[in-house]
C-alpha cells in the first residue's frame, strides 16, 4: 500500500468515526469467506457501518481525531485481524457477535466505546449485550409515562357512569320527596271545606 492509499485510508475511517457514539472494534481472524460475508450482511441489516482495517491505520486515524476522546485505552487490543463497527445502537454490535459465536468461538470483542466509557477485552461481551439501547430506553420512559396518564382516562371514562349510576338511585327519592310535599296540601283541602261549612250563617 502506497503512502497516498494510506492516507487515504485514514481518511475514510476517520469519516467513520466522525461523530460516532457506539464504535466496536472486533476479531474476524478465523472465520471462513462464507461466514464473513453473511456477518457482514447482518451488520448491514442492522444499520452497523463495518470496514476490515489495518490495525495501525486505525490508531493513526484515532489519534488524528479532532474532540474530546482519547482512545488510546483501545490501542493494546489492536492486534490481529480487525474490524471496525459503527453503529447508533449501543448494544446492536453485541449482540451481533454474540449471535455468531453460537456456532463459532468468533467473532470476538477486542474493545469498544460507547457512552463515555472503554470496554477492553471479549469478557465485556455479556455486559455490552445487557445494555439498554437508547431506543429501548425511550420505550420504558413512554410506559412509564403512560402509566398514570392511563389512570387518569381510566378514572374520566368511569365517572359519567358513576355520575349516572348516582342520578338515577337520587331519581326516586326525589319523587317521593314531591309525592310527600303535595300529600300535606291534598289533605288540608277537606278540612277548609269542613270549616266553611261549619261556619254559622250570618242572620
Amino acid at each position: 500500500m502506497t503512502k497516498e492509499d494510506k492516507v487515504l485510508v485514514i481518511q475514510d475511517i476517520k469519516e467513520m468515526l466522525q461523530d460516532a457514539k457506539v464504535i466496536y472494534v472486533a476479531n474476524l481472524e478465523g472465520m471462513n469467506a462464507a461466514a464473513t460475508s453473511d456477518f457482514r450482511r447482518q451488520a448491514f441489516k442492522q444499520n452497523i457501518t463495518m470496514k476490515v482495517v489495518k490495525n495501525t491505520l486505525l490508531q493513526k486515524a484515532m489519534e488524528q481525531m479532532e474532540g474530546d476522546v482519547d482512545y488510546s485505552e483501545m490501542f493494546p487490543s489492536f492486534k490481529g485481524n480487525t474490524a471496525l463497527m459503527i453503529s447508533e445502537t449501543a448494544n446492536a454490535p453485541a449482540k451481533l457477535i454474540q449471535g455468531f459465536r453460537k456456532k463459532a468461538a468468533v467473532p470476538a470483542l477486542k474493545s469498544a466505546y460507547l457512552q463515555d466509557t472503554f470496554y477492553v477485552g471479549d469478557e465485556n461481551l455479556g455486559a455490552l449485550v445487557n445494555i439498554k439501547s437508547r431506543e429501548e430506553m425511550i420505550g420504558e420512559i413512554i410506559t412509564l409515562l403512560q402509566s398514570p396518564l392511563r389512570n387518569v382516562l381510566s378514572a374520566l371514562q368511569n365517572k359519567p357512569e358513576t355520575t349516572e349510576a348516582k342520578a338515577e338511585e337520587a331519581a326516586p327519592v326525589a319523587e317521593e320527596e314531591v309525592k310527600a310535599k303535595e300529600t300535606p296540601a291534598a289533605d288540608a283541602a277537606p278540612e277548609a271545606s269542613t270549616e266553611a261549612t261549619d261556619a254559622p250563617s250570618a242572620e
